[in-house]
């Protein structure tokens, strides 16, 4: 009998007017310069966390979220995130809809699936600009983040044969400056929100 071909997910999270929020968006533009293999489902999810739900709960092996997040590292600096999975409980409120960083995003599909979430990795990177809480709009990424974008995707060309080989596996990224390893606090802090529904 022969194994289901693995399901991944590459996700751009992130708002495009929002300074070096717009990472996510970025790295995914940049993917149609250099595709990854066609069995990989890319995708722009920008600040539409309801539809990153439940795209979470369409049978996927893994889920890669690219993301801006504050780490505390330099500017540009990539970092592999592997949040621990939302509590499920049902006793819980169910979680709010609207304004939701990636955490809420995962908290919302575990609310409204009744499978388990895939595996979900974040790329993340540490911005340099980022909004003041009274700016509406604040576009463009500074340099250090754009070249962080071309970075992020020859990480994702590293990764994704890893994960598509074994969706259990942690690929390493390929700068020494760029941290791996699970994250026991869970999802880093978004830039700006991070993902909202609108």
């Amino acid at each position: 009998m022969t194994r289901p071909a693995t399901r991944l997910l590459v996700a751009g999270v992130g708002n495009i007017f929002l300074a070096d929020d717009a990472f996510g968006p970025e790295v995914i533009r940049a993917l149609d310069r250099r595709p990854l293999p066609a069995e990989v489902r890319v995708r722009d999810f920008g600040i539409r966390g309801i539809d990153l739900a439940y795209e979470l709960l369409d049978g996927y092996d893994t889920a890669v979220l690219v993301d801006a997040a504050v780490r505390g590292h330099q500017p540009g600096t990539l970092s592999l995130i592997e949040p621990e999975p939302p509590d499920g409980g049902t006793g819980a409120a169910p979680p709010e809809a609207h304004g939701m960083d990636p955490a809420k995003v995962l908290a919302l599909a575990t609310h409204l699936g009744d499978e388990p979430l895939p595996r979900v990795l974040v790329l993340a990177c540490e911005p340099e600009v980022r909004p003041r809480g009274d700016d509406d709009i604040a576009p463009g990424i500074s340099a250090t983040v754009r070249d962080a974008v071309e970075r992020a995707v020859t990480a994702l060309h590293t990764m994704v044969p890893v994960l598509l080989a074994d969706p259990a596996a942690t690929p390493p990224l390929s700068r020494p400056d760029e941290s791996t390893g699970p994250s026991a606090a869970g999802l880093p802090q978004p830039v700006a929100g991070g993902v909202e529904d609108r």
